[in-house]
């Protein structure tokens, strides 16, 4: 299984080797390391950059091994300059872990902007890549009507996630780069403070980060939903589990984007909450309903 894997995208595949190799590194950072940033373990960003990039780039690795022919090929360059811009990426982020500075964020110096401004191009880079490779596999002729189309639209949602990133550099009040800040993931208050453990999203205000990290690894999480749904699987339980998850990732973020802490939710969250996960169970109600003519076109992959 591990050598198949590793042939499925090799590029892609080493990034997510040496992800692999840095998560326990960064674990033993926050160990043997007591330095903190921003109330945190300095090396906990290293870590869960490297756990996200591992679980990323593994399924795109596998997504681009699906493609044949001229759409292989130029998937295969866009999966190498993803690798790439994932190495540079987290270069800079254990880098500046090293340094003992912030990455993100950060315009106390000339290099430090410098530097931040290099991750937001790189950022720009992962999510150009992504977004080809989503469009290369919608134009890809699958046996598998449910794989086909779970693929497809959680790599879309992925990338809902990752553009989150982008609201997370826009100024917030009072900041300047004179003051060494220009932007955060937080909402309603500064970066920082108490967090949950494990995941480090903010208990008292609104964290974008969730969002983030909900939406990316939909990659993840809707393929194996549909590979236990088993002989249950077809085009309509993609979709609709696409668009409960897709409901659930956007609730997140407007949440944060209210200024609320995942856990404090207030009534107007939990009836959106209650609308999703009611809409989602009749979805799937529908989904083992007779199938018409009328569906074929959802059906064929």
């Amino acid at each position: 299984m591990l050598k198949t894997a590793y042939h499925w995208h090799r590029p892609l595949m080493l990034f997510t080797l040496s992800m692999v190799v840095l998560t326990p590194v960064a674990a033993l950072g926050m160990l043997l390391d007591d330095r903190t940033l921003l109330d945190a373990p300095i090396w906990f960003k290293p870590f869960k950059f490297a756990v996200s990039f591992t679980l990323y780039s593994a399924s795109l690795a596998w997504f681009t091994s699906l493609l044949e022919g001229r759409l292989h090929k130029i998937a295969w360059w866009l999966g190498t300059v993803f690798a790439l811009a994932g190495v540079a990426e987290m270069a800079i982020i254990v880098g500046q872990v090293v340094r003992g500075r912030r990455s993100h964020f950060n315009f106390e110096t000339p290099l430090d902007s410098a530097l931040f401004a290099t991750m937001g191009m790189l950022a720009i880079v992962l999510f150009s890549t992504s977004l080809v490779i989503a469009v290369l596999l919608f134009r890809k002729k699958f046996d598998n009507p449910a794989q086909s189309w779970v693929i497809r639209l959680s790599l879309l949602i992925a990338l809902v996630g990752m553009s989150v990133g982008f609201l997370m550099t826009q100024p917030r009040e009072g900041q300047t780069p004179a003051k060494g800040v220009i932007g955060s993931h937080s909402i309603g208050g500064p970066d920082g403070g108490s967090y949950m453990p494990l995941t480090g999203w903010s208990t008292v205000h609104g964290d974008l980060r969730i969002g983030h990290f909900v939406g990316m690894h939909a990659v993840q999480i809707l393929p194996l939903l549909i590979a236990f749904a088993g002989r249950w699987a077809n085009a309509r339980l993609a979709w609709v589990l696409s668009g409960g998850y897709l409901g659930m990732t956007l609730l997140v973020i407007w949440q944060a984007l209210r200024g609320q802490a995942l856990i404090k939710p207030d009534a107007l969250t939990l009836v959106a909450l209650a609308v999703i996960v009611a809409a989602t169970a009749l979805g799937v109600v529908w989904t083992r309903q007779p199938q018409r003519n009328t569906d074929k076109e959802l059906v064929t992959a």
